[in-house]
């Protein structure tokens, strides 16, 4: 047998259907992942109401773009020490921390009179996520049934019902006042976090495990973990595609220049296609193709779709059509990107969860932050979608770089010593 088609056997033995998956959890992982959506709501809360906040603060395109930015850019660099939080305090407490400080900084975004406040509460509202989604993918993996491919699948389509309920809410509350989204995250973070408290288990049995092991992970553990070649080359294309993901997220609501209702509309239906796709296609393309050649081929597809939308900005069917359409092969490439990240690493689940996502949402910023600077500098609305398919192109070119042998399945380890790693 060939090595990729090895690599697609394992693939195919490795990821269990979307029943089996959902069969049988603990009640850990559905309130981890109930979180989970909570929390990746926040991503999109914002896409249906950036033209109303920029009339009511009187802002620019490119100042309400760094909502988008700060948020992520702060999340980016929390990201590295997400792994020595849940290493030194336990993933429950680093859990509850960040969704606690999720409903601070939501509340504040609902108090927020100028667009520079409402900028910085959204970064600490990137910390609060940095600490708990890094984090949650952890636990899920940890306590879910059915192995790490089908924890990675939960985890994955809480990121799609998030993504698919945030812009509704942001449109129904949206509709209302601006503030309204923000104050209704605020109120719903803090269930999940009562729910967190309450439900998962005690860090008691992790800490004994990292006893055992020998070692506190260090801050710099997740970039450690990115001198592993097919971790780097994973997290980089991730980073390139992420890129392009934010193109459509944080520019087409500029382009489409419509009513908190109907930019919520076009963003529910790109979320369902989002969580469809993740849970349903992805794994039959897995198992088809192997992961990352199914990455290659989805990444390629996101690529023409952008294109699409460069050539037909003046179209609003075009771009909506190419907003809800590009939710499929997102799907696809939020679920495998992850699966072969977790998969291809040596380092404990926190720390290549830190590393792999400190590389993907570093694109997603400097994505969110440029987009309307890019059209700008070029003077063309089209400009951000065209440098967005360029970002697939490059994401498909590093990805063929992985070898096919470092993209089988095997589960990475909750807690191991690191080449290198003593206790701080």
């Amino acid at each position: 047998m060939t090595t990729d088609a090895a690599s697609a056997a394992a693939q195919h033995t490795s990821h269990p259907s979307l029943k089996e998956t959902l069969s049988h959890q603990p009640k850990g992982v559905w309130v981890t992942a109930f979180a989970a959506v909570i929390a990746f709501m926040g991503i999109g809360l914002v896409d249906p109401i950036l033209t109303s906040i920029a009339a009511s603060l009187k802002a620019t395109p490119s100042q309400t773009t760094l909502l988008f930015s700060s948020y992520l850019g702060v999340q980016v660099v929390a990201m590295l020490i997400t792994g020595w939080c849940a290493s030194r305090f336990g993933s429950k407490r680093t859990v509850i921390g960040g969704l606690l400080l999720i409903v601070v900084a939501a509340g504040l975004c609902a108090t927020a009179n100028s667009i520079g406040l409402l900028v910085a509460y959204r970064a600490v509202w990137g910390l609060g996520n940095a600490l708990f989604i890094a984090t949650a993918l952890s636990v899920i993996v940890a306590a879910a049934t059915g192995g790490q491919a089908g924890a990675i699948m939960l985890y994955e389509a809480a990121l799609g019902v998030g993504l698919a309920v945030g812009p509704l809410l942001g449109a129904v509350l949206g509709g209302i006042s601006w503030r309204g989204p923000f104050a209704g995250t605020a109120i719903l973070m803090a269930i999940g976090a009562i729910l967190c408290a309450t439900m998962l288990k005690s860090d008691a049995a992790e800490a004994r495990a990292r006893h055992s092991a020998g070692n506190t992970v260090s801050p710099l553990a997740p970039l450690r973990a990115l001198r592993q070649p097919g971790l780097l080359l994973t997290g980089l294309a991730s980073a390139f595609y992420t890129a392009a993901f934010f193109t459509i997220l944080a520019w087409s609501p500029f382009v489409l220049d419509r009513s908190a209702y109907f930019i919520g509309g076009v963003f529910v239906g790109w979320g369902v296609l989002v969580a469809i796709a993740g849970v349903w296609l992805a794994p039959k393309l897995a198992a088809r193709f192997g992961e990352r050649l199914a990455c290659i081929l989805a990444v390629t597809v996101y690529g023409i779709l952008l294109l699409i939308a460069a050539f037909g900005t003046t179209s609003t069917g075009t771009v909506v059509a190419v907003v809800a359409l590009s939710g499929i092969p997102s799907g696809v490439l939020n679920t495998l990107f992850t699966g072969t990240a977790m998969s291809i690493a040596d380092a404990p689940r926190p720390v290549a969860s830190a590393g792999y996502n400190f590389l993907r949402w570093f694109g997603g910023a400097l994505a969110a932050t440029l987009v309307a600077h890019f059209a700008n500098w070029f003077g063309s609305p089209a400009a951000p979608f065209y440098i967005g398919a360029i970002c697939c192109l490059i994401a498909g070119g590093i990805l063929a770089m992985v070898r096919a042998a470092d993209a089988d399945t095997h589960d990475v380890p909750a807690f191991a010593a690191l080449e290198g790693e003593s206790e701080m």
